[in-house]
């Protein structure tokens, strides 16, 4: 009978204790992926497609043979352009020699200054004649050279948009396939001209800070929630805002060594833009969120849990960033709210940790079981 005026001792309740710490400021933004370079392999001659020596899909290099046009017809004219460069050196040589051999007789006036000087006419025609066939032979080069289709870059390329047999034209820059580098791709993505005003505001009225080598990492979550394990960086913001949105454009650049980022893929874009100085990160259950505000419970001098509302900055590792109403040493209650069944009711603060919070389990089943021989006996 001397038990039941026995008070029960406060119950524990999981604590974390308010440090500051230097929190970075991540914003979380929609973005799409682009390579950073795309070459569209287009036909430069006319002819029928004879060979295609890629696989669809793979990796090519700049340089790479990807097809063979028919080159009989440009070969054939460039023979014919090599006859006529011979054919142009040999006139050239011929009134070359004409010259020289008739440049003594002028001197002495064997022969007239008006014939000398149709031989020297005749001599720098042959020269011109020389030059033209010499660069009809090379554009016929260049033309025999286009029936051999090369990869103007280095990178993924798609499928074939012609087969072999195809007639493929210059005339109008038949498509034959797209080339996409992305070893290392861009990520686009727009902010709210707002969003980028109170950071420029935060920063210069010393709130925050920006990070000290002056860079801006760039994390990538994909589709399924998960996080590339390399980071990027925001390589410009451009200064002019969408005057439809209201949006500035950003970009950033990521590397793609293993090909997990494609062009146009949907991604989320985590945007490290500031640093706060002194910061304070709590556990996402520790902060209760209302339209009204958010708070937490405070376990004051005497033990009893208090509320406090704070205001929450963000998140960031699944932890909400407190920019006020707390102040560095204080303890928030982040487990055990179901043990406080009387509001006010002293409790006793005991370290709490994610990985500490499992054992816990076993006590609260150990409880139940206490309570279930209780209804038996009724």
């Amino acid at each position: 009978m001397s038990g039941q005026g026995k008070a029960p001792p406060p119950p524990a309740v999981g604590v974390v204790t308010v440090s500051d710490q230097v929190v970075a400021l991540q914003t979380e933004l929609p973005g799409r992926v682009s390579p950073v370079r795309v070459a569209q392999v287009r036909a430069r001659v006319n002819g029928v497609v004879l060979k295609r020596l890629f696989r669809e899909g793979s990796e090519v290099k700049a340089g790479q043979v990807l097809y063979e046009i028919d080159a009989a017809p440009y070969r054939a004219t460039a023979d014919s352009a090599q006859a006529s460069v011979a054919k142009a050196q040999a006139n050239l040589d011929q009134a070359s020699a004409l010259v020289s051999r008739n440049q003594p007789l002028v001197q002495e006036n064997a022969i007239s200054k008006q014939d000398f000087a149709t031989l020297v006419t005749n001599q720098k025609q042959a020269a011109a004649d020389l030059a033209a066939a010499r660069a009809a032979a090379m554009s016929a080069d260049i033309n025999l050279d286009y029936a051999t289709v090369r990869a103007p870059i280095s990178g993924r390329i798609g499928q074939s948009l012609v087969t072999e047999g195809a007639l493929v034209s210059q005339n109008e820059a038949t498509a034959l396939a797209v080339i996409q580098q992305t070893d290392t791709v861009y990520v686009n993505f727009t902010q709210s001209s707002a969003d980028v005003l109170r950071l420029r505001k935060a920063i210069a009225a010393k709130q925050m800070r920006g990070k000290s080598d002056g860079s801006v990492p760039v994390r990538v979550v994909l589709e399924d929630g998960s996080e590339l394990p390399r980071s990027g960086k925001l390589l410009f913001a451009d200064l002019t805002v969408d005057a439809t949105s209201g949006q500035i454009t950003l970009r950033a650049e990521v590397p793609n060594a293993d090909g997990l980022l494609l062009p146009g893929q949907y991604v989320r874009v985590r945007l490290s833009q500031a640093e706060l100085p002194s910061g304070i990160l709590l556990p996402q259950q520790a902060v209760t969120r209302t339209g009204q505000g958010d708070t937490v419970l405070v376990v004051d001098a005497e033990g009893k849990p208090t509320p406090r509302p704070v205001t929450v900055g963000g998140e960031q590792n699944n932890q909400w960033v407190i920019l006020s109403g707390l102040q560095k040493g204080e303890q928030v209650i982040v487990d055990g709210f179901q043990k406080m069944m009387v509001p006010g009711m002293p409790v006793k603060p005991v370290p709490w940790s994610p990985a500490g919070a499992e054992p816990a389990s076993p006590a609260s089943a150990a409880a139940s079981s206490a309570s279930s021989p209780a209804v038996s006996r009724k």
